[in-house]
């Protein structure tokens, strides 16, 4: 039974969708982006971290590192924003929040952003990230990926590629609420369009086809569901009962369990688009945080 707070916040933003005008034209990216920047402000970290800003093999990045924290063990984030918006400033707060959880230091990277730079640029930046990361000592055993909604595909991507080529894959990899298929083929885009108050199926699809710029949606590092998932290291994924992005995620733990991939799912009763970011607004954010932590030690002890 979701909470409270988190069913007050529903409302409030399905009484404002009503009075948004429904997305019909062209995407206004420096809108999106600003809009994005804005409302994260409105989150902010439990507790306190040191921020460092770093250039990850030529992508912007920071360290983000909680107090107290000592060790090599860290997590390499990779946000969303559907490939067009999002940054270091808009999850700032997300990644020293499970940084804190795990009781490791977060690699949060500023990866290249469509219409400017459109697929294939930003799994580039997450691979030369996460081999960045390799090179300054610190094992892939120790390094676990996080990402939310569209970072999603970067991150499952980035196992495919790591494979592939021969690396060393990282000890897991945590998927919020990910964006699995780009092709927006799975069913509950249609059967909880009216549940999901946060993704508008219109606005999300001409996002994605400016990151794609003609590419095949159903490229393996653009839509991970049509990868081969065998030998991917373990994952855990938490997806909102409401969302329309809640089939991405069921098809693909579905696909990468029979592939023999150690698939934690979790689906959260009533919960929304990234509620993970709430930790201050309702108490399912926070469990959900404190559930990410436990994985991340589990998996990278």
């Amino acid at each position: 039974m979701p909470s409270l707070r988190s069913c007050l916040i529903t409302v409030y933003f399905r009484h404002k969708n009503i009075f948004t005008p429904p997305f019909t034209g062209e995407l206004d990216v420096a809108k999106e982006r600003a809009d994005t920047e804005a409302m994260a402000k409105q989150f902010s970290p439990f507790s306190g971290a040191e921020c460092t800003s770093v250039t990850a093999a030529g992508v912007p990045a920071e360290w983000i590192v909680p107090v107290g924290v000592t060790t090599q063990r860290c997590i390499l984030c990779l946000h969303g924003g559907t490939f067009f918006a999002g940054s270091i400033n808009t999850h700032r707060s997300l990644a020293a929040n499970i940084a804190t959880a795990a009781k490791v230091r977060a690699l949060l990277i500023d990866y290249r952003l469509a219409p400017e730079h459109p697929f294939p640029a930003s799994p580039q930046d997450a691979l030369a990230a996460y081999l960045w990361l390799l090179k300054q000592g610190i094992p892939a055993n120790c390094i676990t990926v996080v990402c939310d909604s569209a970072g999603g595909a970067l991150a499952v991507g980035l196992a495919v590629s790591l494979r592939e080529a021969g690396k060393p894959m990282p000890a897991a990899i945590v998927c919020l609420s990910p964006a699995l298929d780009l092709t927006f083929g799975v069913e509950t885009w249609k059967t909880n369009a009216k549940s999901d108050v946060m993704l508008e199926f219109e606005k999300e699809k001409a996002g994605v086809n400016l990151y794609l710029n003609g590419t095949n949606p159903r490229h393996p590092l653009a839509s991970p569901l049509y990868a081969d998932t065998k030998g991917l290291p373990p994952i855990l994924i938490q997806v909102g009962s409401d969302e329309a992005l809640l089939s991405d995620s069921t098809r693909f733990a579905e696909k990468a369990k029979s592939g023999g991939v150690d698939v934690t799912l979790e689906i959260w009763e009533g919960m929304q688009h990234e509620w993970q970011y709430a930790v201050g607004i309702f108490p399912e954010a926070r469990r959900a945080i404190v559930r990410i932590g436990e994985f991340v030690r589990e998996h990278c002890p």
